[in-house]
């Protein structure tokens, strides 16, 4: 869902009598606790979903056009809307990059070190906050043990190889499609930033997905924007 379709959950939440914190138009955690306590209330399933069920219990009204999107991939959505946040070049460090590692308590220098295992933990774990991330999130190769086994498809985490297949060294982020050339990723890190990167195929170690998310998408196939190469920035 969008920004303002989140606002105006937000403002309900608070007219029901729900707490989902500031009224920014984010799912982050306090607004999915309210949105499970909501649920809970209403005999629904306390997922922090905000599913067809949900949006007509908290609106009375019917779904459909009022609502454009559910929340159906909450993580891949949180990714999406950071498309385009950029490390600061030089000593300083983007004040919102640092601010995910201390959301979860991760011990991360500076924006100048690799960050796209902080990327993907900040996507999971502020949209899903009862979902398991790996040991050393900022190692990529170690969303390898994320979730369980899944084929690429939209909304996957996506693990690579970098330099060697045999190296420690890797790359993570979401599949976001594909085409001809390649998988599409939707990463951090990438030439610096938060965008959408082709790599080869053969490139891929693995892709996982969420225990305690929604069923898998199943959507395999799909263009994505600002797709570029890849060009050796990734993490």
């Amino acid at each position: 869902m969008t920004p303002s379709e989140w606002t105006k959950v937000q403002k309900r939440l608070i007219l029901l009598g729900f707490n989902p914190g500031p009224v920014d138009g984010i799912r982050g955690r306090m607004t999915i606790g309210a949105i499970k306590n909501f649920q809970r209330s209403q005999g629904l399933v306390p997922d922090g979903i905000v599913g067809p069920l949900t949006y007509e219990a908290l609106f009375g009204e019917a779904t459909g056009a009022s609502v454009p999107s559910f929340d159906t991939l909450p993580w891949f959505d949180e990714a999406n809307r950071l498309m385009g946040t950029r490390e600061v070049a030089g000593s300083g460090n983007n004040p919102a990059i640092m601010r995910w590692a201390d959301d979860l308590d991760i011990d991360y220098e500076g924006d100048d070190v690799a960050w796209c295992g902080l990327f993907v933990a900040h996507c999971i774990g502020s949209t899903m906050p009862s979902e398991p991330l790996p040991n050393s999130p900022l190692g990529a190769r170690k969303w390898l043990g994320f979730g369980e086994v899944c084929e690429p498809q939209l909304g996957a985490v996506i693990v690579f190889w970098r330099e060697s297949r045999a190296s420690w060294k890797g790359h993570v982020g979401f599949f976001a499609g594909e085409d001809s050339r390649g998988v599409h990723c939707l990463g951090g890190n990438q030439s610096n930033a938060v965008n959408i990167k082709r790599f080869p195929r053969d490139r891929i170690l693995g892709t996982r997905w969420p225990l305690t998310g929604p069923s898998q998408s199943g959507i395999t196939f799909g263009g994505a924007r600002g797709v570029g190469d890849t060009d050796g920035d990734e993490s």
